[in-house]
This record gives structure tokens, sequence and C-alpha cells, in this order.
């Protein structure tokens, strides 16, 4: 299918050919018939796009704060590999179409096949011809609205909530600072609710529109002293957008005394303290499509909140736009500057860009469907997007001997998965190894699948994992999924025959690691392989290797985790797990390479994000670790002490190491930065897949340390310790 999609980093924009992605549970599949363009929104991530990485830079300086945080834990190679991955991929447009539902996943039976629907969201409302869209995104558009015009509903929910956010009562005039597309929309919601209505836009024609929707007065910025008349407008809507800070300053003085501003659109706000102090005024900002944006839990879990505590949802705010133009109480039919089949997008856009094309409303329109797309068969409760597990639809279990290898070739290799840790850390190291040859590539995501394909030379890319799966030319299969999946995604892999690589962790709970036991003991296919890197890292194996033969050890494990973000989805427990069975397995594992030995007791204390665990190994080793969220990202993230054997090792984040004997003291720095061990990770993994060689971490220490992560979750909420 065609999407329009554009390169962050260089900021070229196309119309990609992309896989149509799967029908998951929890949503519907739409077959786009317009999608509008958002002049404000879109074209200025367009611009952004298009400037240098400094010019880049001074527009998101909230992305450079990230970068400087990175780069001091991480190291400046790391930070600048991380931050070109994220640069350097396709990136999609739009979050606001009317289409017609193709397919129905399991919680989305509210609709049927045929429905003509409008959708929202910069993540499933996409100029692409066909979106998944969740259930809480999606609403029935009414009898007798045109899809052009449903195609406007998402925006028309922004310029509602903005409307919402002024608590404007009739008969009170409001005015609109900035007649764009929101501004216009905004001008006939106020008009349709019985206020009186100014506009304020340096472009004439817009003024013109604005008065034809029933503005009773418009002007330019510097006519526009005396529009609100002696006593100023009850409310200033401001819709504009830009770096200055005119469009404020005009407001203030527009005002009322102890009237409302509401910053709708994305302006410059200084406020002038004198000015808004001297007539008391009301700040407040609208987010958004409304209640229920950037709510996890209500755009993709589905769970609405109750029209008793929350009137007006973004869902809500929906349905009433589309409700207003079905009784004819909004005309939209003037907005309609203009409709562009999706194959020309790439002209569509710069002819905005450099103002041959005018107007505020331009749509997409999209070819018809050439053939049916097959309804869903997913049982499974609704995944999340971006690196959560494709379509994997139940079956009963394929039986095969472990694969053999080819000995002497390149492995074939499928990867499901390929978000952002896979894409800056895993694939770049995979793509330049001549021993591996890269199959097929999952994601649910269309374009992040297509992305990859091109990215990192894939032969094919797909948005259902059992695509990879069932691929008997592939000899092995990375998955890079989110946590959740992780376990049933390696036992399907497991039972198809192939050698897995799986990210960490294993498994979230002893359930899930016994299903995966029983699998390798079903099938004989213990090829298996987890991504505990840090064991791999030139300065681990060189410090472990210098260290030499020892008894029992003591060893001090110190993580300076730092403070989760607050979108982390680290923070949904529930079904990702908690952040230390995510992470934990990565210093234990680094303990028992140490040791040699199995854990045998693990006692912890703390809580989810703070944890002091001690662990017990067979040979008397003793190891205390702790696992801090409190301190700054900042600072270094991880300390190893080892002592023993009349040896002392230190391991300072994978920078130095430092090792003392009763001979001296040896130093160590790496050369070319922080490296965490992940291309030798893989390098190792591929050759044993290659070789028909044992995997490079016994079968029996990766389960032993997934094992003892979950026992460290399992003693925090009992408070006891665990024998294992």
């Amino acid at each position: 299918m065609k999407q329009v999609a554009q390169n962050y980093k260089s900021g070229d924009l196309a119309v990609l050919e992309v896989p149509e992605p799967s029908c998951r549970p929890g949503g519907i599949l739409v077959r786009s018939v317009h999608s509008l363009i958002s002049t404000g929104t879109e074209l200025m991530k367009v611009g952004e796009a298009r400037l240098s990485l400094v010019g880049k830079a001074k527009a998101r300086p909230d992305q450079v704060r990230k970068v400087l945080t990175s780069a001091a834990q991480q190291g400046p190679t790391a930070a600048y590999r991380k931050v070109m991955g994220q640069l350097d991929r396709w990136t999609p447009l739009g979050y606001s179409l009317a289409g017609v539902v193709v397919a129905v996943g399991e919680g989305a039976e509210e609709f049927a096949v045929g429905d003509v629907v409008a959708c929202a969201g910069n993540e499933f409302a996409l100029h692409a011809e066909v979106n998944w869209v969740p259930v809480n995104l999606a609403v029935a558009v009414p009898h007798g609205v045109a899809p052009e015009h449903a195609a406007f509903a998402t925006v028309g929910a922004i310029a509602m909530q903005g409307v919402r956010r002024g608590e404007m009562a009739l008969g009170e005039t409001a005015c609109v600072i900035g007649l764009g597309l929101v501004g216009q929309l905004m001008v006939r919601l106020l008009v349709a609710s019985g206020v009186r209505v100014l506009g304020v836009d340096p472009v004439p024609e817009r003024c013109r529109l604005a008065e034809k929707a029933g503005a009773r007065a418009t002007a330019g910025p510097d006519e526009a002293a005396g529009i609100a008349g002696p006593h100023g407008a009850d409310v200033i809507f401001l819709a504009a957008g830009g770096h200055s800070n005119d469009p404020l300053r005009l407001a203030v003085d527009l005002a009322r005394d102890r009237g409302r501003l509401v910053d709708v659109g994305k302006t410059r706000l200084d406020l002038p303290w004198n000015e808004c102090y001297e007539k008391e005024l009301e700040v407040r900002f609208s987010r958004s499509y409304g209640p229920g944006r950037y709510d996890d839990r209500y755009e993709l879990d589905g769970i609405d909140y109750p029209a008793g505590y929350v009137r007006w949802t973004e869902r809500r705010n929906i349905e009433c736009f589309l409700d207003l133009i079905a009784a004819e109480s909004l005309d939209l039919t003037p907005l309609v500057d203009g409709i562009h089949p999706i194959s020309g997008a790439a002209e569509v856009y710069e002819a905005l860009r450099t103002g041959e094309l005018t107007g505020v409303g331009h749509l997409f329109s999209y070819p018809p469907a050439t053939a049916p797309v097959a309804p869903a068969t997913e049982t499974l409760p609704a995944a999340r997007p971006e690196t959560a597990a494709p379509t994997v639809p139940a079956g009963p279990p394929v039986r095969r001997p472990p694969h053999a290898g080819r000995p002497g070739g390149p492995v074939r290799l499928g990867v499901i998965g390929a978000g952002a840790y896979a894409g800056s850390m895993l694939l770049p190291h995979l793509a330049a190894d001549p021993a591996v040859a890269l199959g097929t590539v999952a994601t649910t995501r269309s374009l992040t699948a297509a992305s990859a394909r091109e990215r990192f030379g894939f032969e094919r890319a797909v948005t259902e994992a059992e695509e990879v799966l069932a691929d008997e030319s592939l000899d092995a299969v990375l998955i890079a999924t989110r946590h959740h999946s992780h376990a049933r995604l390696v036992c399907r892999a497991l039972e198809a025959g192939k050698a897995v690589f799986v990210e960490k962790p294993l498994a979230l709970d002893e359930h899930q690691l016994e299903e995966i036991v029983a699998t390798v003991a079903r099938t004989g296919n213990d090829r298996l392989m987890v991504g505990f890197n840090r064991r791999f890292a030139p300065l681990m194996v060189e410090l472990r290797e210098r260290f030499g033969e020892h008894g029992p050890l003591s060893l001090r494990y110190l993580v300076n985790a730092g403070p989760l973000a607050a979108d982390s989805w680290y923070r949904d427990a529930g079904r990702e797990g908690s952040r230390f069975v995510g992470e934990g397995g990565h210093f234990l594992d680094v303990l028992a390479l140490w040791t040699g030995a199995l854990p045998t007791r693990v006692h912890a204390v703390g809580h989810d994000q703070d944890v002091q665990a001690t662990i017990t190994y067979a040979d008397g080793s003793l190891a205390s670790l702790a696992y801090t969220t409190g301190g700054t990202p900042r600072a270094p993230k991880e300390l190893l002490d080892v002592s023993g054997a009349g040896r002392n090792a230190r391991l300072d984040n994978f920078a130095g190491t430092t090792l003392w004997t009763p001979r001296g003291k040896v130093a160590r720095r790496s050369r070319l930065g922080q490296d965490k061990g992940q291309r030798a990770e893989l390098a190792a993994f591929a050759a044993a897949v290659r070789d028909d060689a044992p995997m490079p971490i016994p079968l029996e220490s990766l389960v032993a340390t997934t094992r003892a992560t979950i026992a460290v979750a399992t003693s925090l909420s009992t408070r006891e310790q665990v024998l294992l």
C-alpha cells in the first residue's frame, strides 16, 4: 500500500510502498477515503526536517537535553549512534481521516465491516491507504456527512476542546487570533454557540473567510487595536503558531479586565507580567483533542472515562463535531480548498510550503480497494504499538528438530520488532556482518517495517510475526518486541525449529519461564540465546581473563538506573512487568559470569524502583546488587567491584577497568568509547548458528539468571528470601 513519510534527517518526503497493517484486537482496520493535511502542525514538522542538525537542535531543545544526558552516561559514540538512528528513518505524517472499515478486531465489535468512520491519532490516522485504529480513536460517521467533511473531525475536535476551555456564555465576545485551519473551525463553533466572534489574521483572505462564517469583525494584527471595543474581549483564543511573541502581546491588549487567554496553537508565550497583572488575566492551555489524549489506557486499551466524571473526552468531541455537521450547524464546504491524489503528496507539500497552493483545507484522496482485506483471526489481548509483537495466530505447535545450521554459509536471520533499541544497537551490527543475511523483518507498524527494510537491507518487510516464523528459509529469529510478548514468541520460534535470539527479559514470571523450559523439552530445540550483552563487552572480557582463577568471590554491583520517564512503557507493570524484571537480568548475568556458579538464594528489600538484593551462589560467592533510581542520569550508570583470591577488580561503566594484585595495580581505558558488547554477542550467536556450535551462554545459565531476576521481585513482595 502507499503511505506518506518523511526522513527527519534529510528532510526527504516521499510516498512509499509499505506492507498493509494487520488487524489487531482492540481496534479496526480502515481503508482511507480522505485524509486531511494539517497545514499548521504538519507543515511545521516538514519545515523542521529540512533544517540542519544545528537548526533541528535549536527547534527541539528538549531533545538536546536528552542527548546530553545520554552522552554523559553512555558516552558520545553511543549517544551519536542513538540520535542518528532516530533521525535517519521514515516517520509518518497525518492524524485526521475518514474511511471505511474493512476488518474488525476482538473488542471492537461496535463497528462492522463497511462502516464509514472518522479516525484520529498521529500514530494511527495516517496518510496511508490502510490504517489500524484503536476503538477509542474511531467514530462512526452520521448518515449524510460527506467523507471529505468527516476527514476534518480530528482537527475539529482540537478546535472544540479549545472552545470548551474558554467556558464561554451566550452573548460573550471571543477573539480568535490566527485564522488558519484550527482558527476557522473555532470561529464556526463559537458562532454556533451563540458567541459574538472576532478574528485577527495577517492574511486578508482568511479574514474574509471567517466573516462569511459569521465573525462580526476581523482585522490584520496592525489594525486590530480597537476591534474588541472599549471593554475588550471576554476570551482570547490563541490559534496562531510561530516563534514571535506578537500574538500573545496582542491577546493581552485585546482582553478585557479579568479576561481569559486560551492557548490552542504552538506559539511563543513570554507573558508581559505588568499588563497581565494589571488586568488579572487567566491563562489556560488546550491539550489537543481533549481528555484521553496521551493516556495509553484510554487510547490503546480502550478504557473510557465515565461521562459523569469526564463529559467530553476526545472521542466524544469528535462525535459532537460530526453531529454538528450532520445537523448542518457547521458548513465545511468553504474550507475545502483542494483534494489531491495520495500519489502526488510530495508535490502537494512542496506547493503548500512555497505558497503555490493557498487556503487552509487540503485533503488527500485514495484509490478504491483492489482486493478485500482479510478479517482478523487474532484472539490475544490487545498489543501496544511501536515494538509490540505483530500478530501471531494461535495454533498447534509445529514440532521440528532443532536447526542443524549451515556450516560455512551466512546465517539467514528473520527479525520480529525493529524499534528504537533494535534500530540503534542491534540491526546496524547485523547489517554490517557478512556472516548474516537479513531475510524478513516484521513489525506492527507498516512504516517501521519499510524503514528497517530500506535502512538495513532486509529482503522483505511484513506486519505479521507468523510470516517470519513460518519462513523455512530462515535459520534463526531475533525477537526485539515489548517484554510481554517475549515468552510467547520464543516458544513459537522454538516450535518452528529456529535458533532464537531474544532481547531480555526471557520471561516476566515463573509461569512463562516454565512454558519455555517445557517447549525446549518437548521440541528438543535448545538453540536459545538471550541478549545479555554485557558479558561480551571487551573491557569485561579482558578484566575477567586477567583476574584469573578464583575461589568464592564477594561482588558489589551498583546500578544508577536514574528516574523513569513519564511516558515510559515500563510504567505499565501489569503488562510489561516491573522495571527490575525487565532490566535486572543484565546485571545478574554479569554476576553469573564472574562466579561461574548458579544462584541458590535471593533476598531483596526496597520497592519496585529501588532494589537492594543479596544473591548467594553455589560456590559460596556472595553478591550485592543495588539498583537505584533516585540519582541523576548524568552520573555513570554501572560500577562493579569484585574481591577474592587476593585480588580486586573494578569495572567503571564500561569505560575503564582497574585490577589490583599483589604485584600492583593495572588500569585500562577504552579508546573507542563505551562498548557494552552488542556487536560481540550478535557475532557469537551468528557463529554458533552457522557452525552448529553450542550457544554462547548455556541454557542452564539463562534459565537460572531469569529465575533469579523473577525471585528478586518475589522477595520484594513477600519480604522473605527465596530459595532457587
